[in-house]
């Protein structure tokens, strides 16, 4: 039970941080203006809020096992939001990332 809730908690992160800067993107670099930035804004709060509920309470840990899956999130919002292609180094590196977390994350540990 709590894999599932430490990988919805990333999911959610993901969504909050990649779908902030996304926005923030969007309003300055695509010039739709300071709502869609302030709107990146918040979300990339509320990210750092999310992390914090993480059941393994190590900072260092916690983020970087999140860096693999923001690598891998990235790529999957390009494709749904940008019509980006990841090739097969991109897919390979995010399989990468993924393995990493498992191993930071779900690795036994004496207590």
């Amino acid at each position: 039970m709590e894999i599932a809730r430490s990988d919805a908690l990333f999911a959610i992160a993901a969504v909050l941080e990649i779908g902030g800067a996304w926005l923030v993107w969007q309003g300055v670099r695509e010039h739709r203006g300071w709502v869609w930035a302030g709107a990146g804004m918040l979300a990339l709060g509320l990210y750092g809020f999310v992390a914090t509920l993480q059941p393994d309470a190590n900072f260092g840990r916690i983020l970087a096992a999140y860096g693999g899956v923001f690598v891998a999130g990235s790529l999957i919002w390009g494709m749904v939001f940008d019509e980006f292609r990841p090739d097969r180094y991109d897919v390979i590196g995010a399989l990468v990332c993924l393995a990493g977390i498992t191993v930071i994350m779900y690795a036994p540990r004496v207590a």
